[in-house]
């Protein structure tokens, strides 16, 4: 990208994937990216687990009824988890990790989606979070955040306009109510 502003204007969720394999590279520096955010007090709180094999693909997709189905087309999901006991904000660090692989992604022209994991459920009622650390084999005591989602884009967007912002969401020096 140009710059990050071009990089943020550019970056959409995707959910179509072709089924063009995503390089190590590409891989690598994905996850570098997530290895590289912030973290609360240097904590570094987060957990990952990359999966690349289509049936765990397909069944990590039923982690709930609505929003999953990018998991079972995408080339590379990485599961996003926190551990509470290293870090009050461990959501936060999550999620700011989550951010900046998908931040990444787009950088490598690759597509990326967040699905919500942290407060869903399977259509059987069973915690989403539980489902995917059972699925995967993963201690309890690391809630899920989100699944990430990758791959080669099959679908276009177009870059946001920036003369929709809202600006009128933010606020200088102090709280001001707007007409």
């Amino acid at each position: 990208m140009e710059s990050f502003h071009q990089l943020a204007v550019n970056r959409h969720s995707i959910r179509r994937y072709t089924d063009e394999p995503i390089s190590a590279d590409d891989v690598k520096l994905i996850l570098e990216a997530a290895l590289l955010a912030p973290t609360s007090k240097s904590s570094r709180s987060w957990q990952f687990v990359c999966v690349d094999d289509p049936d765990m693909l397909s069944r990590l997709a039923g982690c709930k009824p609505a929003g999953a189905a990018p998991i079972e087309r995408c080339r590379l999901a990485i599961v996003v988890a926190g551990n509470p006991e290293l870090s009050d904000p461990w959501v936060e660090d999550a999620s700011i990790a989550a951010a900046f692989m998908q931040l990444q992604a787009e950088d490598l022209g690759l597509g990326s989606c967040w699905i919500q994991v942290r407060g869903r459920f399977t259509a059987d009622g069973i915690p989403s979070e539980e489902y995917v650390q059972e699925l995967l084999g993963m201690p309890g005591e690391l809630p899920v955040v989100c699944i990430m989602t990758f791959g080669h884009k099959a679908e276009e967007r177009r870059p946001v306009d920036t003369s929709k912002l809202l600006w009128e969401r933010v606020h200088i020096g102090k709280w001001s109510e707007r007409e």
